[in-house]
């Protein structure tokens, strides 16, 4: 409940019904008050958005670009499509890998066992890649991967 700033009594409306003064708008709602942040319209930030899709991969890239006042950013359908394509190269990388590693093992124990801690540092590069991704995107800045990233901008 609004007071008159004049006399102190309890008000409605623009005026004061004891003393007749009349009464300011509230801060920020007149017709001059610039709109709502855009952030407010949407729900969220386009960065936050953004790292929102690497989270779980081709999940939340799915999902950003089902959403829909996500769906229509440019922003964030870049970040969705690039999430999903990094996803479906890591997966199709890892069956390679998998297929590669079985027939070292059928043929030499030494020599998978070898071939094994390469396998684990390609995976400990796709971990810092993911990060990496999640900081720069939170941080509103856009990277580009080298062959999956124009993909991605063609299809945003």
């Amino acid at each position: 409940m609004a007071f008159c700033p004049n006399c102190g009594a309890p008000t409605e409306g623009s005026f004061c019904g004891k003393c007749g003064s009349a009464l300011e708008a509230p801060a920020g709602t007149g017709p001059g008050a610039p709109p709502p942040p855009a952030a407010a319209a949407t729900g969220m930030a386009d960065n936050v958005a953004g790292t929102l899709c690497y989270v779980l991969g081709f999940i939340t890239g799915i999902l950003f670009l089902v959403l829909e006042p996500y769906n229509r950013n440019k922003k964030v359908r870049f970040h969705a499509f690039q999430s999903i394509f990094l996803s479906v190269a890591w997966f199709a990388l890892w069956i390679v890998l998998q297929i590669f590693f079985s027939i070292l093992m059928a043929i030499s124990w030494a020599m998978f066992s070898l071939i094994s801690g390469l396998s684990m540092l390609i995976g400990l590069a796709f971990f810092v890649l993911w990060l990496y991704l999640l900081w720069k995107t939170y941080q509103d800045q856009k990277v580009v991967l080298p062959v999956i990233g124009p993909l991605a901008e063609k299809q945003a």
